[in-house]
C-alpha cells in the first residue's frame, strides 16, 4: 500500500461521507464526547496481538530484462503500476510450474 492510497479524516468528514451504512454514527460521535470507548462487535472475534508477528517483505531485484514492445506496450496501457503486473504474471507462472514439479 502506498502512502496515496491511505486517507486520513476527521470524524466530522467521516460523517457526512457516511454514506448508506449501518453505524449509527451520532451515537459513536455522543459517545466519544462523553469519553466512552465503543463496545467490541461480538461479530468481528477477537485477535489475539501476543502472538502476532511482524513479516517484512524481501526487496525486490532490480534486473535489467529484454521484452518485446508490444508486451511491454500491453501492460503500460493498463496504467500504473505495469511493473508489478509483468511481476505477478511471472509470480503465476513460476507457482503453476512449481506446482508441476512437486506433484511428478
Amino acid at each position: 500500500m502506498n502512502k496515496e492510497d491511505i486517507r486520513t479524516m476527521t470524524l466530522e468528514e467521516a460523517l457526512r461521507n457516511k454514506g448508506d451504512d449501518q453505524t449509527d454514527w451520532e451515537a459513536l460521535a455522543r459517545e466519544k464526547a462523553a469519553g466512552i470507548e465503543p463496545e467490541p462487535d461480538p461479530e468481528e472475534g477477537t485477535i489475539d496481538w501476543s502472538r502476532m508477528q511482524v513479516a517484512m517483505p524481501r526487496p525486490k531485484q532490480p534486473i535489467s530484462v529484454r521484452l518485446d514492445a508490444d508486451v511491454i506496450d500491453f501492460f503500460k496501457a493498463q496504467g500504473k503500476g505495469y511493473q508489478t503486473r509483468i511481476n505477478a504474471v511471472l509470480r503465476s507462472y513460476m507457482l503453476a510450474h512449481a506446482e508441476e514439479g512437486t506433484s511428478s
